[in-house]
């Protein structure tokens, strides 16, 4: 009990963003401090050969930071009108205590803002987004990689935890942060920051 009162304080309601995203009034991004030279994490090295840092930025819910996001883009980079298309890798390491039924829960509600997908696509995409996302706390590490065959792979840390095999599925998830009707505008500029085919949009 004492654990979902502690992630219901900040997804809750209104259903404030974990992997899905709040407000726009109230998403502010910011650079997160990181030593220079990080290493590219394993999963996305070995997704995504010579991959490099696009792009990073953190999430505050009014003041509380939520999480730091990182995408990675392969030595091509990536053309945001078209990012379905392109591999690359989107990590997200949380700040606090969030359960993998919110996680998914917010996503869905995105998805659907933007109108992706059908009723049915929806229950099916919300039914596997609550089998693979983790209840997470201070530190944890989610990553989600678009896969040249359409699949997306999860990653908890380093740890592989599964895949969504469907095309349309990546490109309503990934527009959370990367379709120009994100709701934290801001991030995404962040996250296309050094983008070699094109600039943001």
């Amino acid at each position: 009990m004492r654990r979902r009162l502690l992630a219901g304080s900040v997804a809750g309601a209104g259903a404030l963003a974990v992997l899905a995203l709040p407000a726009a009034a109230h998403a502010l991004a910011e650079s997160p401090a990181r030593p220079a030279g990080e290493a590219i994490p394993a999963p996305v090295s070995g997704a995504l050969p010579q991959a490099r840092l696009a792009g990073e930025g953190r999430l505050r819910w009014f003041g509380l930071a939520i999480y730091d996001a990182r995408l990675f883009v392969p030595a091509q980079g990536l053309d945001p009108a078209r990012y379905a298309r392109t591999p690359f890798a989107l990590e997200l390491q949380y700040a606090r205590t969030l359960l993998g039924e919110d996680i998914a829960q917010a996503s869905l509600k995105e998805m659907t803002r933007m109108q992706f997908g059908t009723p049915a696509q929806r229950a099916g995409w919300l039914a596997a987004m609550r089998r693979l996302f983790p209840d997470v706390t201070a530190g944890d590490r989610l990553t989600g990689i678009n896969r040249v065959d359409g699949q997306v792979q999860f990653y908890r840390n380093d740890t592989d935890i599964g895949r969504v095999e469907d095309q349309l599925f990546g490109e309503a998830f990934f527009a959370i942060w990367l379709d120009p009707r994100t709701q934290a505008p801001d991030l995404r500029r962040a996250l296309l920051q050094r983008l070699s085919t094109s600039r943001p949009s």
